[in-house]
């Protein structure tokens, strides 16, 4: 983002055996010390699927519950960088001890995105320190309110260069795209949360191929796992009762720069999310398309240049009545207007503040301006700072969106409408 921001600011200016079915065994603990990291994610047409990483023995692990067992079978061989990774489809009737159940229509779901600590180059983030990289804390104060799902809207492993020699706030710590740096900076300060809920995984910029998206396909991406890394994932939608969530990969789309080949992609794409269904939708991705940073003399400014261009011939409206991105360091919650006739984009959450460093945006995002042509601006926005993450509760005619910090604790209340199609957030910090 930081590299964004600056760029920004000049726009402005100018196989397992089976066993002999005696007894259920028991679900392993999460996090046990020689035991799977192990979790369920939902995918293409609310699929369920029961994943774990088996680092000692060599063998998938079987699932006991009360009306059978779930036998794992291997979804990626170990190699040098990872693990046994195993997997198997959860029946929804599955209800295995030690593990969240998948409900068809979630009531309490919970946001959070951008968790991993950074290490690049001369950006080091102490990964030790847990008032600076304080993800183990979001993920245990989130698993504390009981979710019924986890949408995480991407950029799950930033470790990609050496901590420093001498350097005692990241010593010790792994790097690269590699099971030990996939768990240091996502599965082991995950687990609780992991245990809690079901998880919807969105694909991060830190997760494209040159970076860890190797490791994002084969732990957590929504396809069968092939050892080609693949660019650009088309989306897919997860039915979640009375709305659905649709999940786009825009990790390759450029905050700053148009590439000409992908945005009929994106367009299509885009087009695709707005033909009419038989349900709302909340579309799930993770650069957002209208979203702000701080540029000169404070003014807001910001919008992804590669989905704007797709933009401007298919707007986002209905039956989108929802945006969550992450990205940007930082919460914030926007409605927009638009002079154009083809419709008002659905107001925006962005929620990228769960662990990695910060980024400092204005507290009134009203009138932001964006990059592009489309002709969208910020009616009216607000943004607040620090980490944390979100919990939306299902009300009469909308949602509740509550706020908290990195310890759980609660720090202001947002109202979505699906009434009057807007965010409403009279009850912030302002910082």
């Amino acid at each position: 983002m930081r590299k964004f921001n600056a760029i920004l600011l000049s726009f402005a200016l100018g196989g397992c055996a089976a066993t002999p079915q005696l007894s259920a065994p028991p679900a392993i603990a999460p996090g046990a010390a020689g035991t799977p990291s192990q979790w369920v994610q939902l995918g293409a047409d609310g699929a369920a699927e029961l994943r774990a990483v088996v680092e000692t023995g060599g063998a998938c692990p079987i699932f006991g519950f009360a009306g059978g067992q779930i036998a794992l079978h291997p979804r990626a061989a170990a190699d040098g960088n990872f693990a046994l990774l195993c997997s198997a489809g959860l029946p929804k009737e599955a209800m295995i001890p030690g593990l969240p159940s998948v409900k068809d229509a979630p009531q309490r779901i919970l946001v959070l995105g951008d968790t991993g600590c950074r290490l690049k180059d001369e950006t080091v983030q102490s990964c030790n320190d847990p008032r600076a990289w304080p993800f183990a804390s979001v993920a245990a104060a989130a698993a504390m309110l009981k979710p019924d799902l986890v949408i995480d809207v991407g950029d799950y492993q930033y470790r990609e260069t050496p901590c420093p020699a001498g350097n005692e706030g990241c010593a010790g710590s792994p790097y690269g795209d590699n099971w030990p740096t996939w768990k240091a900076d996502f599965f082991s300060p995950a687990a609780p949360l992991l245990a809690a809920a079901p998880w919807i995984f969105v694909r991060g910029n830190h997760e494209e191929c040159v970076r860890a998206g190797a490791g994002y396909l084969r732990l957590i991406g929504p396809l069968p796992y092939t050892p080609d890394c693949i660019k650009h994932l088309a989306p897919y939608s997860v039915p979640l009762g009375d709305f659905a969530l649709l999940v786009m990969d825009n990790a390759d789309a450029s905050d700053t720069d148009v590439d000409a080949a992908k945005t009929p992609v994106y367009q299509a794409e885009l087009a695709q999310a707005v033909q009419p269904g038989p349900v709302p939708l909340w579309l799930a991705m993770h650069r957002p398309i209208w979203a702000a940073i701080t540029g000169p003399l404070g003014i807001p400014v910001g919008g992804n240049a590669q989905i704007i261009a797709a933009a401007e011939k298919t707007m986002i409206a209905k039956p989108v009545v929802l945006m969550l991105a992450g990205h940007i360091h930082t919460f914030e919650a926007l409605n927009y207007s638009h002079g154009g006739q083809d419709g008002t984009p659905p107001p925006q959450i962005v929620a990228g503040n769960g662990g990695d460093n910060l980024d400092i945006t204005p507290a009134n995002l009203k009138g932001a301006a964006f990059q592009g042509h489309s002709g969208v601006i910020v009616k009216d926005g607000v943004s607040v700072g620090g980490f944390g993450f979100l919990l939306l509760t299902r009300m009469a005619a909308g949602w509740t969106i509550d706020l908290y910090d990195s310890a759980g604790v609660a720090e202001g209340r947002c109202l979505f409408s699906l009434v009057a199609d807007r965010l409403d957030c009279p009850r912030l910090p302002r910082r």
